[in-house]
Parts: C-alpha cells; sequence; structure tokens
C-alpha cells in the first residue's frame, strides 16, 4: 500500500502529461502530492522533513511553472531536491558532524559506525548524480524526453534502494539461533 502512495503522484503525472499537456500534468502534480501528503499524515501521524521539503517544491515549482506558463520550473524541480539533499548530507556530515541517515534510521537499524558513514557518503554522491542527470536532460532535451526520463528514471532509485539492501544486510543482526 505505501509504495502505491509514493508512486501514484508521479504516475497521476505522467497519464496527464500524455493525455493533455505539461500544464495540466503539473496541475494534477500538485493536487495529488497533496493527497498523497494528507494519506501518509492520516497513516503516520506525522510528515517527515524530506515529505515536507518535497512537497513545498512541489508546490513552489509547480506553481511557477503555471502561472508563470514556463515549463523550466517544474523540469528542475529534482534537480533542485537531489541537490539540496547532497548539499545537506555533506554539510550535516563534514561541518556539523552529525550523520542524518543514522539520526533517521538508526532507531529501525543497528549498524556500525563505519557503515553508517559509508551509506551517507554514498548517498551523497547519489543525490549529486540524481540532480545533475536531471539537470542535463532537463537543459538539453524536449519536454516529452524528460517526462519518459522522470517516469523511466525511476530505475535508479530502486536499483540503488536495492543495492543499498544488500550493502546492509551483511551487517544486519539477526536473534533467530543458528542450526
Amino acid at each position: 500500500m505505501k509504495i502505491l502512495i509514493d508512486f501514484f503522484p508521479i504516475l497521476l503525472f505522467f497519464g496527464a502529461y500524455k493525455v493533455y499537456d505539461i500544464y495540466i500534468g503539473t496541475s494534477v502534480l500538485m493536487a495529488a502530492t497533496l493527497v498523497q501528503m494528507g494519506l501518509i499524515y492520516a497513516l503516520d501521524h506525522k510528515l517527515t522533513v524530506m515529505h515536507k521539503i518535497t512537497l513545498a517544491l512541489i508546490l513552489i515549482f509547480g506553481s511557477l511553472t503555471l502561472v508563470l506558463h514556463d515549463e523550466r520550473f517544474i523540469k528542475w524541480k529534482p534537480t533542485v531536491l537531489y541537490a539540496a539533499m547532497a548539499i545537506g548530507l555533506a554539510l550535516a556530515v563534514w561541518v556539523w558532524r552529525k550523520n542524518f541517515l543514522k539520526l533517521m534510521l538508526g532507531s529501525q537499524l543497528t549498524l556500525p559506525e563505519a557503515v553508517w558513514m559509508r551509506l551517507n557518503r554514498v548517498w551523497i554522491v547519489y543525490c549529486a548524480f540524481m540532480s545533475l542527470i536531471n539537470a542535463y536532460v532537463a537543459a538539453y532535451y524536449s519536454t516529452e524526453a524528460w517526462v519518459n526520463f522522470k517516469l523511466w528514471g525511476y530505475a535508479f532509485p530502486l536499483v540503488f534502494i536495492i543495492g543499498q539492501g544488500f550493502y546492509i544486510a551483511r551487517y544486519i543482526k539477526t536473534d533467530e539461533p543458528t542450526v
């Protein structure tokens, strides 16, 4: 259920774009993201910082796209989001000496400190990569190509998360006795 909630705004955006245009797609994305956040809040009784930032960026860049009738704003939203995440993670670990990944997930996962640091670095590189690749596609390709990239580009996060799962799995201790 949760995965469906995570992906339905982008799927609705893609459908609305294909049937209508980028402006209707952007309106649908904004509305669907508001509904998505309402559902997440109803289920979890809270929104994470990431949820709030994503919502704010979609509403800001979406509004700029619609008001100024300029599709570049919605196309650059993922670039700004990923760049902010990369910068935030980097500043947190190298300036403030905090590991945000550990702060967010430490209650769910017990990992060695070195693993948390590697994960943080990998997330910084991943977010920087995603920011750069979105910027490249947004700047040098048509809106049609960008929308297709946006949909099929979800392979990057899926591969990244699955890879992380395999990496983390070897460090997770189970309480089950071995036979």
